[in-house]
């Protein structure tokens, strides 16, 4: 018996793949028109969007070639269209201004650059620019006084040396502020830069130059009191600096405060040299009834004598016996086992087994 085939229905066809939103033509435009907005926030966002949507772009194959490059160029256009102008002149809006205190002159790195010998005019502020930060005056403390100060009072703080040699820093506690500049970092910290030099020392005319050093005065044929005094009175040598010493080789200084009246002879440094902190000043100085010696009258390099016609070691000047090698000032009744009281120098050797090796008596 035939049975009728059953009707045949077809199989429902599958599901077609969804599209996701993204990939959608309308997302796609949608990130290209949020390039510029997002752009006027900020230049950062802007250039993320772009870039989603140049990727988005060139992985839709749909789109030929060309359009894509065109799409591209579109959307860096946009982007330009709304990025903001960079400054002439390279620097930072948010670079430190000095603060009155010192030269004008701004920096790149959140701290003002040291002034120029010559600087050119600064553009007048703009009215929306921030006030720089107002500080203490810490010119004339210690470094290490005013740095501690500072960094009480929030600043971050910078230092280096005032002066043209441009050293570097150590022991802040030898070292004086001359100059201060404070201004603002780009997150808007607020920092103070010090200028500095070696305690002692003057400060420079401006930041960057040269130390104002004192020079040696002309000293020749005054007395020890008065040269001590102005050698002093310079301020960058202390007293216990400046030290004395015979301008004959064979002479000798009496005890301190017995040669206040010896005159100068020479000065070491020599007249119109700078006097520097750390230095030590040397005084050579002869006895009042003595003259300098000549300047060119030093003997193979040595320092010039006094005449001595014994060869005791005593100038004439002051040896009561200046003719008797066996007595001088410091033995008026003879050396020490010799027979003494001989005027020619000739009579009763040194006898008596004093030992006396390498000195000039024996």
């Amino acid at each position: 018996m035939h049975r009728p085939s059953a009707p045949s229905h077809p199989s429902p066809d599958p599901a077609a793949p969804r599209t996701r939103w993204w990939q959608t033509v309308r997302a796609r435009v949608g990130f290209f028109l949020a390039v510029p907005v997002l752009g006027l926030i900020s230049p950062y966002l802007g250039f993320a969007v772009m870039v989603v949507a140049v990727v988005l772009v060139w992985k839709d194959g749909s789109w030929s070639r060309g359009a894509k490059v065109v799409a591209t160029v579109a959307a860096f256009a946009l982007l330009g269209s709304v990025a903001p102008d960079q400054p002439e002149d390279g620097t930072r809006g948010t670079a430190a201004r000095p603060d009155g205190k010192a030269a004008v002159g701004t920096g790149t790195a959140g701290i003002p650059a040291r002034t120029s010998p010559s600087p050119s005019p600064s553009p007048s502020p703009s009215p929306t620019a921030e006030p720089r930060p107002t500080a203490k005056d810490y010119r004339g403390m210690s470094l290490d006084d005013a740095r501690k100060a500072a960094e009480a009072a929030g600043f971050g703080v910078d230092e280096h040396d005032a002066s043209d040699q441009d050293k570097s820093i150590w022991m802040r506690l030898n070292w004086t502020v001359c100059f201060q500049r404070t201004g603002w970092t780009s997150s808007g910290t607020k920092t103070i830069d010090f200028g500095a030099v070696k305690k002692g020392a003057p400060c420079p005319r401006e930041d960057g130059g040269a130390v104002p050093w004192p020079t040696m005065p002309d000293l020749i044929r005054k007395t020890w009191r008065t040269a001590h005094k102005e050698v002093a009175a310079l301020g960058t040598v202390p007293a216990d600096h400046v030290m004395a010493s015979t301008a004959y080789v064979n002479d000798q200084l009496p005890d301190e405060g017995e040669y206040d009246d010896w005159r100068v002879c020479v000065t070491d440094p020599a007249k119109g040299r700078d006097v520097t902190v750390d230095l030590w000043v040397t005084l050579e100085l002869t006895h009042p009834d003595n003259g300098c010696p000549a300047p060119d009258g030093e003997e193979d390099g040595d320092r010039p004598s006094l005449p001595d016609r014994d060869d005791d070691g005593d100038p004439d000047y002051r040896d009561p016996f200046p003719g008797d090698r066996h007595r001088n000032s410091a033995f008026p009744n003879g050396l020490p086992g010799g027979s003494g009281g001989s005027s020619d120098g000739g009579g009763g050797g040194v006898g008596g087994g004093w030992n006396c090796p390498r000195t000039r008596w024996c």
